[in-house]
C-alpha cells in the first residue's frame, strides 16, 4: 500500500524555497518517499537503470579494485585486494562485473564471514594456538549435553519436551485448530544492528529486530517465533535541563551520526514498534550509557551504539536439520518485493564509522515492514505445522548482502542458474546490481521440491505473500545470474545473449578461503584509584547512582512495548503490585496446556572491561547466571548461551583484550559445565569525532537460555511478606568489595583501579544449585541479583517493587562505606519468611553456601540503613523510588504527552496495592464440554497484520469450543462462509499496519464488498450467534456499527454515521502496554454473566484505544443501558479517567461496549492473554486461585460456551 501526505503550513509572511526544502527534509524519509513540489501529470519516470559494467582488472590490476573499492564502499582490506586481484587476473582470467565485486564484498565482509573470529591472531609477537572461534566453540565440544543445534544455523537450539501444541489440523487452509503432541525444542538467537542505528536509529532498530525475527523462523527447516529481548548501549545522553555531573560538556559528536539521546529513543521505538506490529513480545533487556575521558587521556564512548536483539523460540525436533540441495530442487524467494533499500549494509557495518562516504552509509540502512514480516512468518509457520509433510527443505533469511548472500547460501555447494527478472520488484527502475544487492527486508530464500510448488503457492496466496521461483539447483557448483529480459531483447535483435552479471565458482568465493592474520599488542591501562570526597553521604551518592541509565527504572522502555502478545509469556519485565520494571529472568511457556517452557537472561559488564577484560568476561557469565537462577530450570548443565562481541577489534589493544576475554570465558564456562552455542560479532565499534577515533568500551553480552520443567516456579524481585520478611545476602565475592567500573565510579566521572571479579567459579556453581533447590521447595518469596549499583541499590529496588520498606543492618568488615554499599561484586539477595529463616540457612549451610541476615522487610514504606550500627539512611521508599524513576520519566517526555508523564510521576508517589476482588471462583471448564464430540464452532477471524489469533483460539479451546482459523482472504474468496459458526471473533493486532488508522483498512474490506457485508450482517442478525472483538477487533466492531448497534444509534453498514462511537489515539500519544485494573459492572453482555462486581487485572496493549463518543445522547444511552460492561479503575476499584490507570483516556473509564441484547461485545483489553494464572504478572495473596489453574478471565469464554448450550 502506498500512502501520500499533504502538509498545510500556517505562516506569517512568505516561505523561502530553502525553508520549504528544510521542512520537507524533516518530514520525509528520502529512501522510501519522494517530495512532489507540483502536481503529478504522469506515473512514468525518466530514471534509466544502470547497466552492468566491467571493472578493468586485466588491464589495471589491483588499482582497478582499489578504485571501485573506494567508489562503492566495498570495505576490501589489504588481504582482500590481493586475493581478488589474483582470483580474477590469474585464475578466472577475465574482468569482473561491478555486480560480482559488490556480491563478493557483501557475502565475504567481516559482518558476514567473521574473518577476525576465524583468523590467525598474533599477540605481542606470539602466534596464538587457537582462533577465537575455536576457543568459543570448545565450550560446546566439552559440554554438548542437550544441544541439538550449535554454531551451524541462524539460531541455536536445545532439547525441549514433548508437548501438546495447538495448531490447525490442515495448516495453510481454513480449518479448526486442535492440540497435537510433538517434540518442541527451545531455540535462541542474538545479534546486533549497530551501524544502522548510528545512522538512522528508528529504521536501523526496526530492521535489527526484523532480521533477528527471520533468523528465528529460518532455523532448521523453519521454526516458531515466541519472544524477544533487547539491549542498548549509547553515549552520554546530555538531556537538556537535566544535570548529570558525570557527562563531559566539552565532548563533541559526529554530524553524520545520530546523537546518543536520539539513538536511545528512536532505536528503542523502532525495535518496540516492529515487535508490536509483528506480534512478538519483548520481555527482557538492558540499557547502558557511557562517555568518559580515561586517565590515559583516551575518550571512550558509544558513539557507534549497540542495538542488541535476541529471540527465544521453538522448533519441531523433526525440523532441526536443513536438507541438502539436490539437482532439480527449486530456488524460491518468498516475502516482500525488492526496493532500492540497504545497499552495501554488510560492508558498511564492517567499517569504523566515518571511514565511509556519508551517502553510502545512508544508502546502507534498510527499512522495515512488520506487516510483511508477519505474513512471511505465517507462510513459514503453516509449512512447519505440517510436520513430516513440511515442504521446506532448507530456508535462509535475507539479511546482509541481500540476494548476493542468501541465494548463494541456499544453493551451496551444488550451484544454480538464477534469473534476476524472476525476482519480484516493487520499483522497476532498479538496476541488476540493486536487485541483486539491496538488503530489502522481510524475505526468505527456500528450497522446495518441484512437486511442492503448488502447495507453497496456495499457502502464499492465502496470506497474500509474493512467491517467485528464481532458479533450479543444477549441480554445476556455480552461481550464475542471468537477465532474461536483456537476453530476450538481444534475441529479438539478432544479437548474442549478454554474458551473466555473475558467473562464479561457489567454492572460490564462499568455500574455504585463505584465513586472515591479525597482529596486536596488549595495552597497559593507566589506572587511578577511586577518589570520592569523604563528606559525600550515602544519600548524595544515591542521588547520582539512581539516575544513571544502567541503574534507573526502565519504565521508558517497557510501557511502550507489547509484553503479553502470544499469551505464552510467563515472566516479563514488570513485577509486583505496581508493575515496576525489575525482573531478572524472562520465561516463556511452550504451550497453553503444558507447564514446561524456557528461560533466558542477560549478563554484560563492559565498563569493568576498561580495567580488566578477563574479569569482565567472567562477570558477564556470573551476572547472566545470577539473573537466570530465579527460574526453576532443568539443570545448570543444560544452560547454553549466545555470546555477542562488540569491540573495535582491529584498533590498538582491543584485539588482544578480546582474546583475553575469550580465554577467561572459556575457562569459566568449562568449570561451570555450561557452553556457548552461538552468537555474533560486531568488530568495528568506533567512530571518528573531532579528529580522534573514539572507541566504544568493548562488550561481551552473554545471553543464557535453558529449559524449565515448571514455569510457575519463578521468583521475582518484589518483596512480598511485609513485616514477616527477612533479607538474606549470599556473597559470591566472599567479602571482597572492589569499586572499579561501578556505577558509583561512573557518576563521579571515574572508573577506579580494581574491577570486581568472579574469583571462585566453582562457588557460583554451588550457589546456583542450592538456590534452585530452595525455589523447588518454595522457600524463597523474592530474589534479586547484585549488579549495577551494588547491594544498596538492589535492596532498594526490591522495596520499590514491593511498595514496602526495609531495615538494613550491615557490617563493613573492614571495607569503606562506599565499598560496602556500592561495590558490584556478584551476589544474591533473597526474601524468606521468619518461620523459614533457620530452615533456609540450614539448607544453604548443608550445601556449603554461606548466607547472612542483612535486614528485615517492613510494611511501613521506610528505608533504614545502618552500617556497623551507625545510621546512614532514613528515608521514605517513595522518595528514593522517585530518584530511581527520574531519568526514566525525563526520557518519557520525548515519547509521550508531558501531562501524562507528570500524572504518572506524581501518582506513583502515593500508589498502593490494587484492591481487587472476585465475585466468583475460577475453575477449569467442565469435562462435558471439553470432551464433547461436537463442539460449537467459533471463527477466529484475522486480517493482514492481525497477530492475536493463536492465544484467542487457545482461550476458546479451553472453554470447550472448536476454534477455526479464518483469514479474511478465505471469506473474500468464498472458501468458507459464516453460516456454520455460532461465534466469530475479530482478533487483536495491527491490520494493514494501522496505515490508515486502526481497523479502517479491515473495515473497508468488509464494508465495500457488498456480498461479504451481507454475510456479516446476516450473522449479526441471527439470534443464535455471538461476536467478540478485542483490541484491533474492538476498533473494527465499532467502525462496523456492531456496538452498541443500530438499536442505539450507530448505523450498521457501508453508509457510515459520524455519530457512531469509535476508538481513537491514546491520550498519551503512543502505544501503551500495561497490566491494568478494570471493574466489571452490571451488563446484558452474555460473556460477563456472573462476573459482575469483580475488580481485577487484565492486559491492555494498544495505541488507539480511547473510546470516542461524538454524540452525547448515544453515550448517555450506553451508560444508562449498562452497555459499557468493563471500565478502567484506580487502585481502589473506582472507574477513572486518570492516567495511567486509564491507559488511553476513555471517558469514564469505558473499556468495552456491548449490544443491547448482550450478544456482541467489543473490548480493548486482552482477556485471551491472561486466561491462565501463570499469564498473570501479579495477583494479591488473598485471591483464592491456583497459580497453575485458570484465571478469572476464562469465565468469559466459558459463559459464551454455556450460552451456546
Amino acid at each position: 500500500m502506498e500512502r501520500s501526505r499533504r502538509y498545510l503550513l500556517y505562516v506569517k509572511g512568505s516561505l523561502l524555497d530553502s525553508q520549504i526544502n528544510e521542512f520537507a527534509s524533516m518530514v520525509h524519509d528520502r529512501m522510501t518517499e519522494c517530495i512532489y513540489v507540483e502536481k503529478l501529470t504522469s506515473f512514468k519516470t525518466s530514471i534509466v537503470p544502470e547497466e552492468v559494467r566491467y571493472i578493468p582488472v586485466m588491464e589495471k590490476g589491483r588499482k582497478a579494485l582499489e578504485e571501485i573499492n573506494e567508489e562503492m564502499g566495498l570495505a576490501f582490506d589489504e588481504q582482500d585486494l590481493q586475493y581478488y586481484t589474483k582470483l580474477f587476473r590469474d585464475d578466472i582470467k577475465r574482468n569482473p562485473t561491478n555486480v560480482e565485486l559488490f556480491d563478493i564484498a557483501q557475502s565475504n565482509s567481516e559482518h558476514s564471514r567473521h574473518w577476525f573470529f576465524t583468523g590467525k591472531l598474533v599477540i605481542d609477537g606470539q602466534p596464538m594456538d587457537k582462533t577465537l572461534m575455536q576457543i568459543v566453540k570448545s565450550t560446546l565440544l566439552a559440554n554438548p549435553n542437550n544441544s541439538v543445534i550449535g554454531f551451524k544455523d541462524n539460531s541455536s537450539a536445545i532439547k525441549g519436551f514433548p508437548v501438546k501444541q495447538l495448531r490447525p489440523i490442515q495448516p495453510g487452509s481454513t480449518c479448526p485448530l486442535d492440540t497435537v503432541t510433538t517434540d518442541l525444542d527451545v531455540l535462541f538467537t542474538a545479534e546486533t544492528h549497530n551501524f544502522p542505528c548510528a545512522v538512522a536509529p528508528y529504521p536501523g532498530a526496526e530492521t535489527g529486530a526484523g532480521g533477528r525475527i527471520r533468523d528465528t523462523h529460518a532455523t532448521g527447516r523453519g521454526s516458531f517465533v515466541v519472544a524477544s529481548t533487547a539491549g542498548y548501549c549509547v553515549g552520554n545522553l546530555n538531556i537538556e535541563g537535566s544535570y548529570a555531573p558525570w557527562e563531559d560538556p566539552s565532548f563533541t559528536y559526529p554530524a553524520n551520526l545520530a546523537s546518543p539521546l536520539q539513538i536511545l529513543i528512536d532505536a528503542s521505538n523502532g525495535a518496540s514498534d516492529y515487535g508490536n506490529k509483528f506480534g512478538e513480545p519483548l520481555i527482557q533487556g538492558y540499557t547502558r550509557t557511557f562517555g568518559m575521558r580515561l586517565p590515559s587521556g583516551e575518550r571512550r564512548e558509544w558513539l557507534k551504539p549497540i542495538m542488541f536483539s535476541a529471540g527465544i523460540g521453538q522448533i519441531d525436533h523433526r525440523h532441526i536439520t536443513k536438507g541438502e540441495p539436490e539437482i532439480g530442487m527449486l530456488v524460491v524467494k518468498i516475502g516482500g518485493p525488492a526496493y532500492r533499500i540497504g545497499m552495501g549494509g554488510g560492508a558498511a557495518s564492517s567499517m569504523v564509522s566515518g571511514q565511509n562516504d556519508a551517502e553510502l552509509d545512508f544508502n546502507a540502512v534498510q527499512r522495515g515492514d512488520a506487516e510483511m514480516a508477519q505474513k512471511l512468518y505465517r507462510v513459514v509457520r503453516a509449512c512447519i505445522e505440517m510436520g513430516d509433510s513440511n515442504p521446506i527443505i532448507s530456508i535462509h533469511d535475507q539479511g546482509a548482502g541481500g540476494n548476493c548472500n542468501v541465494v548463494k547460501e541456499i544453493i551451496h555447494p551444488q550451484g544454480a542458474k538464477i534469473d534476476i527478472r524472476a525476482i519480484v520488484v516493487g520499483d522497476h527502475t532498479m538496476s541488476v546490481l540493486e536487485i541483486w544487492g539491496a538488503e530489502y527486508q522481510e524475505q526468505d530464500a527456500i528450497l522446495v521440491k518441484p512437486e511442492s510448488r503448488d502447495l507453497l503457492q496456495a499457502i502464499c496466496s492465502r496470506e497474500r505473500l509474493s512467491m517467485a521461483v528464481i532458479g533450479t539447483i543444477n549441480g554445476e557448483g556455480r552461481i550464475v545470474l542471468v537477465d532474461s529480459v536483456a537476453t530476450e531483447k538481444c534475441k529479438s535483435s539478432g544479437l548474442p545473449p549478454p554474458p551473466p552479471a555473475v558467473d562464479l565458482e561457489l567454492e572460490k568465493v564462499l568455500g574455504d578461503m585463505p584465513k586472515k592474520t591479525f597482529e596486536f599488542n596488549r595495552m597497559k591501562n593507566l589506572r587511578e584509584p577511586l577518589d570520592i570526597a569523604p563528606a559525600t553521604t550515602v544519600l548524595d551518592s544515591l542521588k547520582r547512582v539512581l539516575r544513571l541509565p544502567s541503574v534507573c527504572s526502565k519504565r521508558f522502555l517497557t510501557t511502550k512495548v507489547d509484553r503479553c502478545v502470544t499469551g505464552l509469556v510467563a515472566q516479563q519485565q514488570t513485577v509486583g503490585p505496581l508493575q515496576i520494571t525489575l525482573a531478572d529472568v524472562a520465561v516463556i511457556a511452550q504451550t497453553y496446556t503444558d507447564l514446561t517452557g524456557g528461560a533466558c537472561s542477560i549478563g554484560e559488564q563492559p565498563i569493568k572491561g576498561l580495567l580488566d577484560s578477563k574479569a569482565m568476561a567472567r562477570l558477564a557469565v556470573g551476572e547472566a547466571l545470577t539473573n537466570l537462577v530465579w527460574a526453576k530450570v532443568t539443570s545448570l548443565s543444560d544452560v547454553k548461551a549466545s555470546g555477542n562481541w562488540m569491540y573495535a577489534a582491529k584498533l590498538d589493544g582491543e584485539g588482544a583484550a578480546m582474546y583475553d576475554a575469550a580465554i577467561a570465558l572459556f575457562e569459566a564456562m568449562i568449570e561451570l559445565g555450561i557452553a556457548i552455542d552461538g552468537g555474533k560479532d560486531s568488530l568495528s565499534m568506533a567512530a571518528h569525532s573531532s579528529e580522534e577515533v573514539v572507541k566504544a568500551p568493548g562488550n561481551l553480552v552473554i545471553s543464557t537460555y535453558v529449559t524449565c520443567p515448571d514455569i510457575t516456579k519463578t521468583v521475582t524481585p518484589d518483596l512480598k511478606l511485609g513485616d514477616d520478611g527477612v533479607l538474606l545476602h549470599i556473597d559470591l565475592a566472599r567479602g571482597k568489595r572492589r569499586l572499579g567500573g561501578s556505577a558509583l565510579a561512573q557518576v563521579f566521572d571515574q572508573i577506579g583501579d580494581e574491577s570486581p571479579d568472579l574469583d571462585d567459579v566453582s562457588y557460583l556453581k554451588t550457589v546456583f544449585n542450592e538456590v534452585q533447590n530452595l525455589i523447588s521447595d518454595e522457600l524463597i518469596s523474592a530474589g534479586h541479583d547484585i549488579s549495577d549499583g551494588g547491594l544498596i541499590v538492589n535492596a532498594l529496588e526490591m522495596a520499590f517493587a514491593g511498595n514496602c520498606g526495609i531495615r538494613l543492618d550491615l557490617t563493613s568488615s573492614g571495607s569503606t562505606i562506599p565499598e560496602t554499599l556500592f561495590a558490584e561484586e556478584l551476589g544474591l539477595l533473597i526474601e524468606v519468611s521468619k518461620k523459614n529463616v533457620d530452615l533456609v540457612l540450614e539448607k544453604l549451610h548443608h550445601g556449603d553456601v554461606s548466607a547472612d541476615i542483612i535486614g528485615q522487610v517492613t510494611s511501613s514504606p521506610i528505608v533504614e540503613l545502618k552500617v556497623d550500627g551507625v545510621t546512614h539512611l532514613d528515608e521514605e521508599t517513595s522518595v528514593l523510588r522517585d530518584m530511581w524513576e527520574e531519568t526514566s520519566f525525563q526520557l518519557e517526555k520525548f515519547q509521550r504527552l508531558d501531562s501524562c508523564v507528570e500524572l504518572e510521576k506524581e501518582g506513583l508517589k502515593n500508589r498502593h496495592e490494587p484492591s481487587w476482588k472476585l465475585s466468583f471462583t475460577p475453575t477449569f471448564t467442565d469435562d462435558k464440554y471439553m470432551t464433547a464430540i461436537s463442539k460449537p464452532k467459533v471463527a477466529v477471524i484475522r486480517e493482514e497484520g492481525s497477530n492475536g489469533d493463536r492465544e484467542m483460539s487457545a482461550a476458546f479451546s479451553a472453554a470447550g469450543f472448536e476454534p477455526w482459523d479464518v483469514a479474511m482472504s478465505d471469506l473474500l474468496n468464498g472458501v468458507i462462509t459464516l453460516d456454520e459458526f455460532r461465534g466469530i471473533v475479530f482478533v487483536g493486532g495491527f491490520s494493514y499496519a494501522d496505515v490508515l488508522d486502526s481497523a479502517k483498512g479491515w473495515g473497508a474490506s468488509i464494508r465495500f464488498n457488498q456480498p461479504l457485508l451481507n454475510q456479516f450482517q446476516a450473522f449479526y442478525n441471527r439470534p443464535d450467534t455471538f461476536s467478540l472483538g478485542v483490541c484491533n477487533g474492538c476498533q473494527l466492531m465499532a467502525l462496523l456499527g456492531w456496538v452498541p448497534g443500530p438499536q442505539v444509534g450507530g448505523v450498521f453498514g457501508a453508509g457510515g454515521d459520524p455519530s457512531q462511537p469509535r476508538f481513537i489515539h491514546n491520550e498519551s500519544g503512543r502505544f501503551e502496554c500495561r497490566f491494568t485494573n478494570v471493574t466489571i459492572e452490571e451488563t446484558p453482555a452474555i460473556m460477563f454473566k456472573g462476573m459482575e462486581g469483580s475488580t481485577l487485572g487484565v492486559w491492555a496493549a494498544h495505541g488507539e484505544g480511547r473510546a470516542y463518543f461524538p454524540d452525547d445522547s448515544i453515550f448517555n444511552h450506553i451508560l444508562g443501558s449498562n452497555l459499557a460492561p468493563v471500565k478502567y479503575c484506580d487502585d481502589d476499584g473506582t472507574p477513572t479517567e486518570v492516567y495511567p490507570f486509564n491507559p488511553n483516556g476513555s471517558p469514564l473509564g469505558v473499556a468495552a461496549i456491548c449490544s443491547p441484547d448482550g450478544r456482541h461485545l467489543a473490548m480493548m483489553p486482552h482477556p485471551e492473554r491472561c486466561f491462565l494464572m501463570w499469564q498473570y504478572p501479579w495477583y494479591p495473596k488473598n485471591w483464592d486461585v491456583e497459580k497453575k489453574g485458570p484465571s478469572p478471565w476464562l469465565r468469559m469464554f466459558q459463559n459464551a460456551r454455556e450460552w451456546c448450550s
